[in-house]
């Protein structure tokens, strides 16, 4: 099928079912046996009714975890009110270039073998965020216990996954853009309404580096280096749509088409 940039992309969906074959082996001196569990094998077993399905609530959550629990809400909620308050952060900048950099995650921290195999586990939240103002993922790791950072890296050229605030500001972007006409139109074909907010589209991505990923026309050629991100949108309960050669590029706020 060919199709140019922007058509609305259809699926198929394949099931493949399995078939099962039983084989029966008699031995010597069972053939008597044999043929007596044979006759009963056809007839239906009488199994118990099961109870009815009950809905039980969640388990209350508390406010630390235990071991290699996920972090809870309140330790997340602190690890960023003790990472928060570093100059490195509050003098950088976000996806919109406010002040303070763009907070990306938050998980559980890796243990060494040694911590891994002692008998009570540290706990310790990473944060990860990206800096916009100089193009640098920073690394945070916090001791919960400790109340501290007790860890920080920081990388340039290192791209993690996008956050869902950089997602809707790339779209944000793309549709000011001279290059949304063809997503405008395949999106008015899909539905038959107006493309004119990011809340209309779905929206995943991929990190795009130029030099890895795709000849890119000089616009983009700093894709890497810079945060650029290539969009997957799709109406919201519809269908998809292909954008994959449109990439928006965060750092500059600029958007670019692949040749």
């Amino acid at each position: 099928m060919h199709r140019h940039l922007g058509k609305v992309v259809a699926g198929a969906a394949v099931a493949v079912t399995g078939t099962a074959v039983m084989v029966g082996i008699t031995l010597p001196g069972t053939a008597e046996a044999g043929a007596g569990r044979a006759a009963t094998a056809g007839q239906q077993k009488e199994v118990a009714a099961l109870p009815p399905a009950r809905i039980e609530k969640a388990p209350v959550e508390g406010d630390e975890g235990v071991g290699r629990d996920p972090l809870t809400d309140d330790e997340l909620q602190r690890a960023q009110e003790i990472a928060s308050g570093a100059a490195q952060l509050t003098g950088g900048r976000d996806v919109e270039g406010d002040r303070g950099v763009q907070h990306l995650a938050t998980n559980l921290g890796e243990l060494s073998p040694d911590e891994a195999a002692g008998a009570t586990v540290p706990r310790r939240a990473e944060l990860t965020y990206y800096d916009y103002k100089s193009d640098a993922l920073i690394t945070k790791t916090v001791d919960l216990a400790a109340g501290k950072v007790v860890a920080t890296d920081t990388q340039k050229g290192v791209q993690a996954p996008a956050s869902r605030e950089e997602n809707r500001e790339a779209v944000e972007l793309l549709l000011k853009s001279p290059l949304a006409d063809d997503l405008e139109k395949d999106y008015k074909d899909a539905t038959g309404k107006a493309l004119t907010e990011a809340s209309q589209l779905q929206v995943h991505s991929m990190i795009f580096r130029s030099a890895a990923d795709a000849p890119a026309p000089g616009a983009l050629g700093k894709c890497g280096e810079h945060r650029c991100v290539r969009l997957f949108p799709k109406v919201v309960n519809g269908p998809w749509i292909d954008a994959r050669d449109l990439i928006v590029d965060l750092s500059s706020r600029s958007v670019a088409r692949l040749s």
